[in-house]
């Protein structure tokens, strides 16, 4: 008997469809890693251009002013009383320098 065309051109098989299926994973997750990556670099950048004076915010919640810097961490001055604080730099979440500040107002 003869065999029917449709069933003949399916059983050919191929491995490009299933590469195909995982390419907008892939490169999802290539996206991921250097957007990732870029944004590392920028928090390491803000951590190593912190100085007295800036006004900072920690993944804690604390908000307070820079009054020392150590290697790895720094002294808040916390309002309202004005306590003094010791917090890892990595902690920083934002900084708002005083330039900043008076372009605010």
């Amino acid at each position: 008997m003869n065999m029917p065309l449709c069933l003949a051109v399916q059983t050919g098989g191929g491995g490009l469809p299933g590469l195909v299926l995982f390419l907008p994973i892939i490169l999802l997750v290539v996206y991921m890693f250097y957007s990732q990556q870029r944004r590392q670099k920028k928090w390491q950048g803000m951590l190593e251009q912190l100085k007295t004076g800036d006004k900072v915010t920690t993944s804690g919640g604390l908000r307070g002013t820079i009054i020392a810097l150590k290697d790895d961490a720094i002294h808040l001055r916390v309002p309202p009383d004005n306590l003094r604080v010791e917090v890892t730099k990595a902690s920083v979440v934002s900084v708002t320098t005083a330039e900043e500040e008076v372009k605010a107002k």
